[in-house]
C-alpha cells in the first residue's frame, strides 16, 4: 500500500511537552526502559540451533524504532508483506530464505510476558514449522551484524521489524483524512482510521483494550518517534505504557486504536461499534456518534446465463 505522506508532518519529542487547551490534552509522558519482554521457548533458525535446542523470543531495542522482537541472541526479526496472517501462510522460500532465514520450531510455542495466543506455528513450503506472532510468520535478516541492528528495514518496503506484540515496528504518525459521512478524522500513516475506546478513561494513561480487544483493534504503537501532521496540535499527541509494556498513542488523553476491519484507507466501519468505539477528530474528540460512515460497496458483475 502506497503510504500518503503529510506534507507539513514534523517529528515530536516524547516528554515534555505543554498540555494545551482543547477537548482533550495529555502530556508525552516519556516512556521508563523497556525490560526484556520472553515470548517463549523457541528455536532458532535450524542453521544456527541444533534440533530441539530451545531458545526464547526477547525485546530487542533499535535506535529510532523503540522496542522491537528479536531471537536469543538479540537478532532482530521481521515479517514479510507477501505473507498472510489469516490464515497464517509462510511464502519466503529458497533464494528469498537465505537472506531472510525463517525462525523455525519443533515444537509448540510457548508464551509468558505476552498474549500467548499470539504466537504461534506456521508449517512452510519445506514442511518445517515456523513460528507466527499476531499470525504472520517472522525471519531473521542475514545481513544483521548483531543485537540492536536492523539493517533489514532499509531492504525494501516488503519487510519490517517486528514489535514485541507482532506489529510492523514503524515510526508512528498520526495525520488526518476525509471519510464520507464523518468528515475530517485521525489517521495512521496507511490511512486507517483511528478511534477512542469509552471504555477507557480519558486522561487515566491506561487502556483496557487487551488480548482479543487488542487484536481486533490494535493499539497504535509509540515505541518510537511519532510524527505529526500539519493542522494537528502536537500537544494533543502523547503516550502511554500498556500492561505489556509496549508504548501507546494517545490523543487528547485517548489511547488510540486502528480496527482490523477497515480494509482500505477512507473506511471507519468502526465507528459506533459497540456504542464505545468512535473515530476521533483532529482536536482529540471523539466524531459525532449520530454520524455514520458512507459505506463502500464493490461493483458486483454478473453474467447472463
Amino acid at each position: 500500500m502506497n503510504r500518503a505522506r503529510p506534507a507539513a508532518a514534523a517529528p515530536i519529542a516524547l516528554a515534555g511537552l505543554a498540555l494545551v487547551a482543547a477537548c482533550g490534552t495529555n502530556p508525552y509522558a516519556a516512556s521508563g526502559a523497556v525490560q526484556p519482554v520472553v515470548l517463549g521457548a523457541q528455536q532458532q533458525p535450524a542453521s544456527a540451533v541444533p534440533a530441539g535446542a530451545a531458545t526464547r523470543l526477547i525485546s530487542s531495542t533499535v535506535d529510532g524504532l523503540g522496542p522491537v522482537l528479536a531471537d536469543a541472541e538479540g537478532h532482530t526479526l521481521y515479517r514479510y508483506a507477501k505473507d498472510s496472517a489469516e490464515p497464517p501462510a509462510a511464502t519466503c522460500a529458497g533464494p528469498c530464505a537465505m537472506t531472510w532465514p525463517p525462525l523455525v520450531s519443533d515444537g509448540p510455542a510457548i508464551a509468558a510476558g505476552v498474549d500467548g495466543e499470539l504466537v504461534g506455528l506456521v508449517t512452510r513450503p519445506d514442511g518445517r514449522k515456523q513460528v507466527t506472532v499476531a499470525g504472520r510468520p517472522v525471519y531473521r535478516y542475514a545481513k544483521d551484524t548483531g543485537p540492536g541492528v536492523a539493517l533489514g528495514r532499509e531492504a525494501g518496503t516488503d519487510w519490517t521489524p517486528v514489535t514485541p506484540p507482532g506489529q510492523k515496528a514503524d515510526p508512528a504518525t498520526v495525520q488526518t483524512a476525509e471519510v464520507d459521512g464523518l468528515g475530517p478524522v485521525l489517521t495512521d500513516a496507511d490511512g486507517r482510521t483511528l478511534y477512542l475506546f469509552t471504555k477507557d478513561a480519558k486522561g487515566s494513561g491506561k487502556s483496557t483494550c487487551d488480548g482479543a480487544c487488542a487484536r481486533k483493534w490494535p493499539p497504535l504503537p509509540a515505541d518510537g518517534r511519532v510524527t505529526v501532521a500539519g493542522g494537528i496540535d502536537p500537544g494533543l499527541v502523547g503516550r502511554i505504557t500498556r500492561a505489556d509494556g509496549t508504548s501507546q498513542v494517545t490523543v487528547g488523553g485517548w489511547p488510540v486504536y486502528t480496527h482490523t476491519a477497515d480494509s482500505a484507507p477512507g473506511e471507519a466501519s468502526g465507528h459506533g461499534a459497540g456504542g464505545t468505539w468512535f473515530a476521533l477528530e483532529p482536536n482529540g474528540c471523539k466524531a459525532d456518534p449520530a454520524s455514520r460512515p458512507t459505506v463502500r460497496q464493490a461493483l458486483a458483475t454478473t453474467t447472463g446465463g
